[in-house]
């Protein structure tokens, strides 16, 4: 999942400043980076690890100059193309749909994004790739909520689901159940999305970390079902579990060893720092901000610093201190973030913050003057949802000057995108704007006409407030049923594994009793060695295993603790076993104390077997 920073639809009228940033998610800015990757390149012996390199540094440059990643990225699909390798081709093609959606904000992009998606899934249905094809789906499922097209996005999820469920590839399983979750949040269905998220982190949790690679595939796939936990709970206003399960996801970077972890942690932290401030935490979420800030700088990554100024300007906003945020905007921490969107071609956005700064301030010159400048940018390039925000910013300036028809004409606009795409508040809002500003203007008719709406959109807002809370009881109550769920499969598993302790136990015991019972009689030394060898080994190798169990309390999975005890366990048992294997084996071979009793059994036997033929 791309690391894609984005501030959701404003509740009120200018509550969230800028509503679209992108961070890549890649490690470095760095030119020493970038030159090293370069020189990779040049070195790279096949054509997979040109395709490799191609890729990372396509992907890395689109935090450094999106045009060099254009041309980058063009460089891997001409490429991939020449060497005729399908799959390197759905590679190349699949590499520049992820870096493209990186600035989905951006309605070029996205297009963008769809059409190098749908090529590589051209070529992979030409060739039969079956996880190439399902992988493809996953990403137009993900990318087309962005346009929005909810019936396609649930197209692509349905016919990807079901045809990744066929292959043995737990990547994609978890991944399809939670884009299978983003889809169903999109369209409502609330608690479908809480099964399929569930359901991602169960795979994910259920993956046997038997070397390095699957140790870190399972902690990345548990990390990016948190995430998706935490994005789900944050819709439904539950925010301290949104909190949880983003503080779970932070927690697995602990597990990588990845190079991007130092930068992703950065992320993270000002993620959170936006959950604490929707839970109106204000002065716990500035406090992660600046830890954000302070993490990036440590770094010497200036670019990932935007996303805590961005989350302290809209800080700002929030508590309703219009001067602070100009304040902002005028210091070296606002130069920068200018700076980064203007080298990114977003000087637009730079544009709008001004003019909605100035706005409240009530600098009615200024904030045309600004706003004018903003908005041919975001209607030439910029989807619904990041347009819908000025308009409403436009709205409530020209509510203020007395421009009642500018106003009426914004709202509408912000109405129209509302009705779209499915966002009731919206249109609720726009609704109750357009009653007033036709009632100044003495159009009672048409305002009458907007306060049905209003009230009409109420009575659904005050019916969907009143599912939240049941969805809230609802995701409570399925996190609990999950949870049981989880609790009666560890039981199961747990008496099964006790169930085979106890078969193993009593194996030994009676291949003992049988050693025992072999040295009592006149047989082969050479035939009770081999058995007891077998025998000693499968006792000691028992030790180990129940000892290898019980160690994970004590090394929490650390290679070089795991190493370390394993050390200390083999020289205490390796010399016991030989020893004592030694004695016993000598002492039943030796047939000086048991034959008697060996005899004694077998006279005994063969005089009731003649008695009975009597």
């Amino acid at each position: 999942m791309p690391n894609c920073y984005a501030m959701p639809i404003p509740r009120r009228t200018g509550l969230l400043l800028l509503s679209f940033f992108a961070f890549v998610s890649t490690y470095a800015q760095d030119p020493a980076a970038i030159d090293s990757m370069k020189a990779a390149l040049q070195k790279a012996g096949t054509p997979a690890e040109k395709v490799y390199w191609y890729d990372n540094l396509s992907r890395t440059m689109m935090n450094v100059s999106p045009p060099s990643a254009d041309s980058m990225g063009q460089q891997l699909i001409l490429f991939a193309e020449e060497s005729r390798d399908r799959s390197l081709m759905v590679k190349a093609y699949m590499s520049n749909g992820l870096r493209c959606g990186y600035f989905r904000g951006q309605r070029n992009y996205t297009q963008r994004s769809i059409e190098y998606y749908e090529k590589a899934l051209s070529i992979a249905k030409q060739n039969k790739m079956e996880k190439e094809i399902g992988a493809a789906q996953l990403q137009l499922a993900d990318i087309n909520l962005v346009v929005p097209d909810q019936d396609k996005s649930l197209k692509y999820i349905a016919e990807a689901f079901s045809r990744i469920a066929t292959l043995k590839d737990d990547s994609l399983l978890v991944e399809s159940n939670n884009i299978y979750g983003k889809v169903y949040l999109s369209r409502n269905e609330k608690i479908l999305a809480l099964r399929h998220y569930f359901t991602a982190l169960r795979i994910a949790e259920e993956i046997k970390a038997t070397n390095a690679d699957k140790k870190r595939l399972k902690s990345e796939l548990m990390r990016n079902s948190y995430l998706y936990l935490s994005q789900f709970y944050g819709s439904i206003e539950d925010y301290d579990k949104a909190i949880d399960n983003a503080t779970k996801a932070y927690e697995m970077l602990n597990n990588l060893t990845d190079k991007r972890v130092p930068y992703q942690r950065a992320i993270d932290i000002n993620t959170i720092g936006n959950l604490f401030a929707a839970k109106k935490n204000y002065d716990i979420a500035i406090s992660y901000f600046e830890r954000s800030i302070a993490m990036a700088d440590s770094l010497g990554f200036a670019t990932l610093k935007m996303p805590g100024y961005i989350s302290l300007l809209n800080q700002y906003l929030r508590m309703d201190q219009p001067q602070k945020a100009m304040d902002y905007l005028n210091s070296s921490a606002g130069n920068n973030l200018k700076q980064h969107l203007t080298t990114f071609g977003m000087s637009g956005m730079i544009d709008q913050a001004y003019g909605y700064v100035f706005s409240e301030l009530n600098k009615f010159d200024s904030a045309r003057f600004y706003f004018d400048k903003a908005l041919p940018f975001f209607e030439k390039n910029m989807t619904d949802n990041n347009r819908l925000g000025i308009y409403l910013q436009l709205g409530k300036l020209f509510t203020k000057t007395g421009e009642t028809p500018k106003a009426i004409d914004y709202y509408l606009k912000a109405k129209e995108i509302g009705e779209k795409n499915g966002l009731l508040e919206i249109v609720m809002m726009s609704a109750k704007h357009l009653d007033s500003l036709y009632e100044k203007k003495g159009d009672f008719r048409t305002a009458s006409f907007y306060n049905g709406i209003y009230y009409k959109y109420k009575d659904s807002s005050d019916k969907l407030s009143k599912e939240k809370d049941l969805t809230q009881e609802e995701a409570t109550a399925e996190q609990q049923r999950q949870e049981r769920i989880q609790r009666e499969q560890k039981e199961i598993k747990r008496r099964k594994n006790n169930i085979q302790y106890l078969a193993i136990i009593i194996g030994i015991v009676f291949l003992f009793i049988s050693l025992v019972v072999l040295g009592m009689f006149k047989v082969s030394a050479g035939l009770i060695k081999a058995i007891g060898f077998f025998v000693f080994l499968m006792l000691f190798e028992f030790i180990f295993l129940v000892f290898k169990k019980n160690i994970y309390s004590i090394t929490h999975g650390e290679p070089w603790k795991d190493l370390a005890f394993m050390i200390a366990l083999a020289a205490l048992l390796v010399p016991l076993h030989h020893w004592l294997e030694h004695k016993v084996l000598h002492y039943l071979t030796s047939h000086n104390r048991l034959t008697s009793a060996g005899l004694h059994i077998k006279n005994k036997l063969f005089r009731r077997t003649k008695e009975g033929e009597q």
